[in-house]
């Protein structure tokens, strides 16, 4: 993973200088050339704003203080406005060439002028979309379901990143929303922490006040790896019980934990399942962070995986991208041969603190046990009709 750093930073830095290439281009072509010293004032503020990010992430995982915490706010949030206004730039010369072809040869100002404020303006509704936190509730029916978690609910939450943008005051504000959603049981899916340096006691210390009767689980996703064992740690320490490669058995119920790094190969997480005897015949929940070897988990008779990791792509167009990649588990319900895969969009967000195209969220999972079917809209996934899909309706998910 070392190794390969300097290589991705690279490659990271190297498509910034471009996105800001193509901005500087788009804007003086089709608006004009400022004079000076305005144009070097645009140079200068460009070149700083594109090293910006790698500069003051290295700066995060290092340091924690107010400049440093100052800083990566503002260069994440300019990624995220970037991100817009490359979207825009090549929307602009498509416009202007339509116009030019129309005889509007003088259209350029006005087209890259109105879309550079449009795309500020998405990203300005990005940050306050990211702030809002959104209840979805879903209901699923596992065979063999233990007739004590019959109409038990879990809270499922993945992705929080916290660290320098979301700190004490984002995990405080969520342990009270679950307090007053009154789960039996949450699980947290990974990526607990940004991997910034933060105090990572400080961080969690609000879920130590969190009561769920069956207790909150947690499992390590590939941003721990930043942040290290400690702070998996720190997350006991506040109470919650992390899960490294384990199972154990709650009430009647299999709760199997993974972390990031065991789910990658396949044949390491089919022999750690079947190392951990998991009884095919008795209902269980997978946390895997990735929703990824869903057919080794399937194989090993797992009834429900748990996954985040995707974000659902935080922002267009990386949505798409994200889409493409994972196919229909990048959100959602959906079922993976006997096996139910439920992937969040995730509670935080890492770099950009937008989303534009998706939501945060905190899943609320209500257990049937009737052997009808597992329902959620026609958003996030399709209805699974575990005996008859021509006859079972689909219900819909409330937000």
């Amino acid at each position: 993973m070392r190794r390969r750093l300097p290589f991705f930073i690279a490659v990271v830095q190297t498509i910034l200088f471009l996105g800001h290439l193509v901005v500087y281009e788009t804007w003086i072509l089709l608006w004009g050339t400022p004079s000076e010293p305005a144009l070097t004032w645009l140079r200068v503020v460009l070149a700083v704003l594109s090293i910006s990010f790698v500069t003051t992430s290295a700066l995060a995982f290092r340091f924690s203080n107010v400049v440093v915490r100052a800083l990566y706010r503002i260069a994440a949030a300019w990624l995220g406005f970037l991100n817009f206004l490359v979207c825009v730039s090549f929307i602009a010369w498509i416009a202007y060439g339509i116009g030019w072809l129309a005889g509007w040869k003088s259209g350029g100002p006005v087209i890259v002028a109105t879309l550079f404020a449009l795309a500020m303006l998405v990203g300005i509704y990005g940050m306050a979309n990211a702030s809002r936190v959104r209840v979805r509730r879903v209901s699923v029916d596992l065979p063999n379901l233990p007739a004590s978690w019959r109409e038990r609910t879990a809270a499922f939450i993945s992705d929080l990143h916290l660290g320098h943008i979301r700190n004490v005051r984002f995990s405080n504000r969520l342990v009270q929303r679950l307090a007053s959603l009154g789960p039996d049981i949450i699980f947290i899916g990974g990526d607990l922490y940004d991997g910034t340096h933060v105090d990572a006691k400080r961080v969690v210390e609000p879920w130590s006040r969190q009561p769920s009767p069956l207790g909150t689980y947690l499992i390590a996703g590939n941003h721990e790896m930043f942040a290290g064992r400690a702070s998996l740690k720190a997350a006991e320490s506040a109470g919650i019980r992390v899960l490294n490669d384990e199972k154990v058995v709650v009430d009647g119920m299999q709760i199997v934990g993974v972390d990031y790094h065991a789910s990658t190969s396949a044949n390491r997480l089919a022999l750690m399942l079947h190392q951990m005897n998991i009884d095919p015949k008795s209902a269980s929940i997978l946390l895997s962070h990735s929703p990824h070897r869903l057919a080794v988990a399937e194989q090993a008779g797992i009834s429900l995986q748990l996954s985040g990791h995707t974000h659902r792509g935080q922002i267009l167009p990386v949505r798409w991208i994200v889409e493409r990649i994972f196919g229909d588990y990048a959100y959602g319900l959906h079922p993976f041969g006997k096996m139910m895969v439920y992937t969040s969009s995730g509670v935080g967000t890492w770099g950009p603190p937008m989303r534009v195209g998706t939501q945060s969220e905190i899943v609320l999972i209500s257990f049937d046990g009737n052997g009808n079917h597992s329902r959620t809209d026609g958003n996030p996934g399709i209805p699974v009709a575990k005996k008859d899909a021509a006859t079972n309706p689909q219900t819909t998910v409330k937000s």
